[in-house]
């Protein structure tokens, strides 16, 4: 009868129905069988192919319990607690979380110790509180490893501890708990029960920053607007004020945040977006929507005259330009710009978050240590990375070789007849339609970060094992692509095929890219009111977590062909390659397929 129910439950072998399901339960649990006993009162407490009922839901939480199932004495301890349309009653709720503790059931080990903790419903006892918490620690229950952390930092209830606080707020701040992280960024930053070191400090307020902690905004900002522990950065300081400012309410007010023109706070560090809106208008006649509507001050591309720069040093060359990176004289910040010919473009440091200084110096050299990031820590990387292309293309731009840097003028970069006369880039990155000698256009840009969506998958450049010749060219157009790795999530491989579609007018828009990637990126274990699709999208991403120190390709081992070029080059001469008869004619009549 169990089992028949659970097959009507599932769906598995018959069409899925609640109501049979209900019925088997019913007849199961009358014949004694516990399981159906719970599954009935869930059944009844949340209306699951049932009417709600709290009275039949109890009734069934009461006869399983009694039958010795742990969660049943839990969630019968939580009616009795704390439930609508139920009498409280903290005795009974104490007495059978300590059954379902004593039973080895984790939560109702939390639940118990909060009891003795708050006095509630039983005499306080700080001794049994911390030895449940310490249980339900050991279990892996976060919210317990935090308590437990803040009775050892504090001494109540027991002899003071840091490095065991310190123990126990790693433990949870790796679990996420976010209050953790901030009591352990304080540790480091104070040398309490640990040698003092800014820099975790700092890496364990970004993260509960990013997390909606508002005091680690607050701390945060403070370290980048003084310099300790890193360098200094007062656009970050003012972003991470800004933030908490916002959810909190906490003022920052001062004469150094009011705009010297209109006297109302800067929207940005040392920028006002209305005035430079209208400076813009005033300045310039044709200036983009993108530019007027910008929110911050990296999200204005703009022309600086030489003579405004100093310190200016050579950083790094592509294929076709150099970089250099400079200081602003009018601003407080470091800007990067390029040279290629006689045309020198100026982009303010962040402008392209593609394009910020990595402590390996570039992206790909970071990839050793991204295939060990968690996903949620990915997505936002490349979220990042998005937001940078978005203002690009918003732009009316295409970033034209989107691996090192140069950007271009959609109308620039074809000629009256719609065709590319050179062709720039690294291979592996640059679309089918490109390498036929067809426009730059956005979508050629989603392609390029389909490629560095595969490159966080498996820790290597794509296509590093063979030749970027006029094989790998005529293989790219007809539809090859790097192979998909081992255990990444099925719907970050759906968006990454997308992206690297053969045909481009499939791919989505960098605007729809932002909105797919913001979605994933914000799981979390529990969240409420989500759609069935996010959902499984998440939970892909937490089983996928699980796998990653296990199943990561060992990128170290894994020697690079020795025609690989990564660095961006001229292709025009491979597309006419002299052994072939019109190589470039093969290529632009090859069939479009679909990856």
């Amino acid at each position: 009868m169990f089992s028949l129910a659970m097959y009507y439950e599932n769906g598995e072998g018959t069409e899925k129905n609640l109501e049979k399901a209900l019925y088997w339960h019913q007849k199961a649990a009358e014949n004694g069988f516990t399981d159906s006993m719970h599954n009935l009162a869930i059944k009844y407490y949340s209306k699951g192919g049932a009417e709600k009922n709290l009275e039949k839901a109890i009734y069934w939480y009461q006869k399983a319990a009694e039958n010795g199932f742990n969660g049943s004495m839990h969630y019968l301890a939580m009616c009795y607690e704390d439930v609508e349309g139920t009498e409280k009653n903290l005795e009974k709720a104490i007495y059978w979380y300590q059954k379902a503790a004593e039973n080895g059931f984790t939560d109702s080990m939390h639940n118990l110790a909060n009891r003795y903790y708050s006095g509630e419903g039983t005499e306080k006892n700080l001794e049994k509180a911390i030895y449940w918490y310490q249980k339900a620690a050991e279990n892996g229950f976060t919210d317990s490893m935090h308590n437990l952390a803040n009775r050892y930092y504090s001494g109540e209830g027991t002899e003071k501890n840091l490095e065991k606080a310190i123990y126990w707020y790693q433990k949870a701040a790796e679990d996420c708990f976010t209050n953790s992280m901030h009591n352990l960024a304080m540790c480091y930053e104070n040398g309490e029960g640990t040698e003092k070191n800014l820099e975790k400090a700092i890496y364990w307020y970004q993260k509960a920053a990013e997390n909606g902690f508002t005091d680690s905004m607050h701390n945060l900002a403070n370290r980048y607007y003084s310099g300790e522990g890193t360098e200094k950065n007062l656009e970050k300081a003012f972003y991470w004020r800004q933030k908490a400012t916002e959810s909190n309410k906490i003022d920052f007010k001062n004469e150094d945040e009011l705009c010297n023109i209109c006297n109302q706070l800067y929207t940005n560090y040392q920028w006002c977006q209305q005035c430079n809106a209208k400076q813009f208008q005033h300045d310039f006649s044709k200036w983009t929507n993108s530019q007027l509507n910008a929110k911050n001050s990296y999200e204005v591309l703009e022309w600086i005259a030489y003579d405004k720069l100093s310190n200016i040093n050579y950083y790094d060359k592509g294929g076709f330009s150099e970089i250099h990176k400079a200081i602003w004289l009018d601003g407080p910040i470091f800007i990067i710009f390029w040279m290629s010919g006689n045309i020198i473009i100026i982009v303010r440091k962040n402008h392209f978050q593609i394009m910020s200084y990595a402590k390996k110096g570039c992206l790909r050299k970071c990839l050793s240590d991204i295939i060990k990031f968690k996903w949620q820590e990915k997505l936002q990387l490349l979220k990042k990375i998005v937001l940078g292309l978005k203002v690009i293309h918003e732009s009316n731009l295409t970033h034209g070789d989107f691996h090192d840097g140069l950007c271009k003028p959609v109308n620039d970069l074809q000629d009256s007849d719609n065709k590319i006369k050179e062709i720039y880039g690294v291979l592996p990155y640059m679309a089918p339609e490109t390498l036929r000698q067809k426009p730059y256009t956005p979508a050629s840009d989603i392609y390029s970060f389909s490629m560095i969506m595969w490159e966080f998958t498996s820790g290597i450049p794509p296509f590093n094992h063979v030749a970027h010749d006029h094989h790998l060219i005529l293989s790219v157009c007809e539809g090859k692509r790097p192979e998909i790795i081992e255990n990444t999530p099925k719907c970050y491989i759906d968006l990454m095929k997308k992206c690297w579609d053969s045909d481009s007018s499939n791919r989505p828009t960098i605007t729809m890219l932002e909105d797919i990637i913001s979605e994933d990126g914000n799981y979390k274990y529990e969240v409420p009111n989500i759609d069935n699709k996010l959902k499984d999208d998440m939970i892909e991403f937490i089983e996928s977590n699980k796998t990653l120190v296990h199943k990561q390709v060992n990128a170290s081992i894994i020697q690079s062909h020795t025609q690989a070029y990564y660095t961006s080059r001229k292709l025009t001469e491979i597309l006419v390659h002299e052994k072939s008869d019109c190589f470039e004619c093969i290529i632009k009549n090859l069939p479009t397929m679909d990856s």
